[in-house]
C-alpha cells in the first residue's frame, strides 16, 4: 500500500465512522518492516524478519471513547469493524473532556527535512547484516579468556504511516531505525559470572559504530565488574554515567506530566516558576534535531512540536501537557510526552569529574528499585565503581541509593559535556554530592 492509497483508507474509515454515528474519528494506518539477527555462542541463532500493516482507531461517540486497532485493512472486513466499533463505544461512561484536539494545536505546514529515514534502507543486503552481528560477537570473544558467553544483534526498522482526524488534521511520517548490541558474561571464581552490554541506535546505518567499538565495549565492561562487591553504607559523592543517568531523569519527568498532576499523583504540583533542582540542571525539549530519535513535527494527538525550555536553571517553567488531561486541568495542551531531551551541558567528562573525585561512586547501571511520584522518595539498587584521589578502585554492586527528587536534584553539582548520543534522551554524566548509599 503506498502513501496515495494509505489516505485514501484513512478517508474512508473516517467517513463510515461518521456514517455510523462517530462524532469525531482519528485514525492511524502505518506499515513497518523489522529485521532482527542474532549470534549466540558463534551460531547464529535468531534470523527474524517481519512486515506489518495496521489501522487504529479512535472514537467519540455522544463525549464517550474508545480506541480499536486491526491488521486486516480490507473494506469489507473494515465495515464490520468499525460499525462494531461505533456501537460499542455508545455504552461507555460519557465524559465532557473526551474530544480531539482543537484544530488551532495542529501544525499550519510540515516544511523541512528531519533526516529521520535513511534513504539506503531498501539497498541494505542481509548478508551484510548477518556479517555485522558476526564481526560483533568475534570482538567480544576477543577480548579476554576470562569471558565465557556472548550474543550479538543487529536489528533495523522502516516504518511509514499517516494519520487524519475528522476535524482537519493530516500527518505523514516515514523513518528507519538501525540497532546493534552485544551482552557479554565473564567468569568471576567464586562471585558469580558479571554481565554487561553496550548498544548503540541511529536513523542511518552508517552512523552505528563499528563491530569492534560495539564487541570491545561490551566485553571491557563487563571485565571490569570482576571481583565486584558491597561497600559501607554512608555518604558519598557521585557520578551517574550518561548512560546510566535516564533512570534519575525519570523520577524527575513523570510527575511533570498532566496525568499525574491531574490525579494529584505529582510532588510538582503548582511549582511552575519555582526552583526544583539546582543551577546546574536546564532542560530542553527539542523534537527538530537532525536525525534525532525523537525528532517529530507532531505528536501521536497531531499536536504541532515546538521547541520548550521545561526547566531553566533549576526553575520549572513548562508541565508536559497532553490534549485529554491538559483540558481537564484546565491548561492549554503542549504535548505530553517527549521528544529529543537535551541539557545545558557543562565542561567536563565524566573521565575529568573522576580525577577530581576524591572518594565517591560511579554509578555504570541501576537495578530494580522504585520511585514515589506523590513524594518524590526514591530507592534504586546500583552497580559501578569505586573512586579514591581521582582514580578507579574496583567495582561495586549490592548497594542502594535513596532519597527524595525534593531534595536530590539540588545536590546535583555540575552536568557533563558528554550527551548520550545513541537514544532520544541524551543525557550526559551528572556529579552529585552527599548521596545516601546503603548496602543489601
Amino acid at each position: 500500500m503506498n502513501r496515495i492509497e494509505r489516505i485514501d483508507l484513512a478517508e474512508w474509515v473516517v467517513e463510515s465512522a461518521k456514517k455510523y454515528g462517530a462524532d469525531q474519528v482519528a485514525v492511524s494506518i502505518s506499515n513497518s518492516r523489522n529485521i532482527e539477527i542474532e549470534f549466540r555462542d558463534k551460531q547464529l541463532d535468531k534470523l527474524m524478519e517481519s512486515t506489518r500493516n495496521s489501522l487504529s482507531l479512535q472514537l467519540y461517540v455522544n463525549q464517550r471513547y474508545s480506541s480499536h486497532s486491526t491488521n486486516d485493512l480490507k473494506k469489507n472486513s473494515l465495515d464490520l469493524f468499525i460499525r462494531e466499533a461505533v456501537a460499542s463505544t455508545k455504552y461507555l461512561t460519557p465524559d465532557e473532556y473526551r474530544r480531539l484536539p482543537d484544530p488551532k494545536y495542529y501544525p499550519e505546514n510540515v516544511e523541512g527535512d528531519l533526516e529521520i529515514c535513511d534513504q539506503t534502507y531498501g539497498a541494505i543486503e542481509s548478508t551484510s547484516r548477518v556479517q555485522m552481528a558476526a564481526e560483533i560477537e568475534a570482538e567480544a570473544m576477543a577480548q579476554s579468556d576470562k569471558i565465557i558467553s556472548t550474543t550479538s544483534g543487529y536489528s533495523d526498522t522502516f516504518g511509514e504511516s499517516v494519520r487524519l482526524h475528522s476535524n482537519g488534521f493530516l500527518g505523514e511520517r516515514e523513518s528507519t531505525r538501525f540497532s546493534a548490541w552485544a551482552e557479554v558474561t565473564v567468569k568471576d571464581e567464586d562471585r558469580g559470572r558479571p554481565e554487561d552490554w553496550f548498544e548503540a541506535v541511529t536513523r542511518f546505518q552508517k552512523d552505528l559504530p563499528s563491530p569492534e567499538i560495539i564487541g570491545r565495549n561490551a566485553a571491557e565492561r563487563a571485565l571490569r565488574k570482576i571481583g565486584q562487591s558491597k561497600m559501607d553504607s554512608g555518604q558519598y559523592d557521585m557520578i551517574v554515567e550518561n548512560r546510566a543517568g535516564r533512570t534519575l531523569i525519570e523520577v524527575l519527568l513523570d510527575p511533570m506530566t498532566a496525568e499525574y498532576l491531574q490525579q494529584k499523583n505529582s510532588y510538582l504540583e503548582n511549582m511552575i516558576d519555582k526552583k526544583i533542582a539546582s543551577e546546574s540542571f536546564t532542560l530542553i525539549d527539542d523534537p527538530f534535531i537532525q536525525k534525532g530519535l525523537g525528532s517529530r513535527f507532531f505528536d501521536e494527538e497531531g499536536i504541532a512540536s515546538e521547541k520548550r525550555i521545561m526547566i531553566e536553571k533549576g526553575i520549572l517553567k513548562k508541565y508536559f501537557l497532553d490534549n485529554y488531561y491538559g483540558r481537564k486541568l484546565g491548561m492549554e495542551p503542549n504535548s505530553g510526552t517527549q521528544s529529543n531531551l537535551v541539557f545545558e551541558y557543562g565542561s567536563k567528562s565524566m573521565e575529568e569529574m573522576i580525577k577530581e573525585l576524591n572518594k565517591g561512586i560511579v554509578i555504570t547501571g541501576f537495578i530494580g528499585g522504585n520511585s514515589n511520584s506523590t513524594t518524590g522518595d526514591f530507592s534504586f539498587g546500583i552497580f559501578g565503581l569505586l573512586v579514591e584521589r581521582g582514580s578507579v578502585v574496583r567495582a561495586v554492586n549490592e548497594m542502594n541509593i535513596s532519597g527524595n527528587a525534593k531534595t536530590f536534584w539540588n545536590q546535583l553539582v555540575a552536568m557533563g559535556n558528554d550527551p548520550y548520543p545513541y537514544s532520544s534522551w541524551q543525557v550526559p554524566s551528572m556529579l552529585f554530592e552527599g548521596v545516601q548509599f546503603s548496602g543489601v
